[in-house]
């Protein structure tokens, strides 16, 4: 399938070719068969990576500290203030893709949360409002540049009689419990992902659900090979497998992970045209990149480079890359109660223990 898009060219064919999972098939015999109804897929590498064996010691406490050793934090925290103009082509697309599992879910959020819109997909929140018409939706975007930019670009206007019976979106951070966490694209840019997702994590309900996704480590092997030919610094952070992701889920207190890992290849009409999308889709926060101007010979050897390397018959002209694309999706668990000598514990853990809700009712 080929898809036109601006200076380039992009075939979105994608291929699941992780040795580790490759083969697994979503059942209705699977384990969170209780809460999922799931097709057979085959050809995909789709499936749980704990049995419930492994799940109990990855939930012993050894909540995992360290933070990402190559991501520079100084540089994510100057990323996170930039405001996209608009949301990148790959990261609609990852989240078109994410959005269509939702048909699986049988549980219908109330209230979902949206994490970081204006780089995770605009389009996303329109897929995820008619999904969900009448739940009410937080957008989470922060600093407040950004979240007055998604204010601008998301809100609806009330004068229209058609949007007067959905439901409201709000543009805050939820001061009560979501049934659904949306996070698309954001994982592997987070200086502090434990952090992130510990944070995920707390604004769910008991029962709630994460829908994440993020690059993986083979992406832009090529780039990343060229650089080394070149004699250069890396041109991305490492970004992290999937089987971490999910042991950090699980220390997060997430249960009952399932991973999804995709390539997807594009092809570029002129190395000119790959430099810019690779602008939008972030940046390079590798403590070690070059600190200074590189002054205009530096692009004109790079472009030559991927020009000389990458282009022949083979790519029909073109320079054809991949991306591999993580996704995922966990619940929260009711929470387990401490166990010592003299224990504390939140009123918001005491309702959770016991199955009930924000107002002191059931949620069975």
């Amino acid at each position: 399938q080929v898809m036109q898009r601006g200076t380039g060219w992009a075939n979105a064919a994608t291929q699941a070719s992780h040795t580790g999972c490759a083969g697994q098939v979503w059942q209705m015999a699977h384990w969170l068969g209780r809460r999922w109804l799931m097709p057979s897929i085959s050809g995909r590498n789709i499936g749980p990576i704990y049995s419930p064996v492994r799940l109990w010691f990855a939930s012993l406490p050894r909540m995992r500290t360290e933070r990402p050793p190559t991501i520079d934090p100084v540089a994510a925290a100057r990323w996170e203030q930039r405001v996209p103009a608009e949301s990148p082509w790959l990261h609609e697309e990852v989240a078109r893709r994410m959005e269509d599992r939702l048909q699986w879910i049988v549980s219908q959020p109330r209230r979902w949360a949206h994490w970081a819109p204006l780089q995770g997909g605009l389009q996303a929140q329109a897929l995820l409002a008619k999904r969900y018409p009448k739940s009410e939706c937080f957008v989470v975007e922060a600093p407040v540049e950004r979240a007055q930019a998604a204010r601008k670009l998301i809100a609806k206007s009330r004068w229209n009689p058609s949007q007067w019976g959905s439901a409201k979106v709000r543009f805050e951070v939820p001061a009560e419990p979501v049934q659904m966490v949306w996070a698309n694209m954001a994982l592997h840019m987070a200086p502090d992902p434990m952090d992130l997702i510990a944070r995920w994590n707390q604004v769910l309900d008991v029962d709630g659900f994460l829908m994440f996704s993020c690059l993986g480590p083979d992406t832009l092997r090529e780039l990343h090979g060229l650089y080394r030919a070149m004699g250069w610094v890396p041109p991305t952070h490492a970004f992290t497998d999937m089987h971490d992701w999910g042991d950090m889920l699980v220390q997060a207190g997430f249960a009952e992970p399932v991973m999804d890992m995709e390539r997807i290849s594009l092809s570029y009409s002129s190395p000119q045209s790959l430099l810019e999308e690779l602008r939008g889709l972030g940046r390079n926060l590798h403590h070690g990149r070059f600190a200074g101007v590189r002054g205009r010979p530096w692009p004109r050897s790079l472009q030559g480079a991927m020009g000389r390397e990458w282009a022949g018959p083979a790519g029909g002209g073109g320079l054809k890359r991949a991306f591999e694309v993580i996704s995922g999706h966990a619940f929260k668990p009711k929470a387990r109660m401490p166990v010592s000598p003299q224990s504390s514990i939140t009123l918001q853990q005491m309702r959770g223990a016991l199955g009930l809700n924000h107002e002191g009712k059931g949620t069975k």
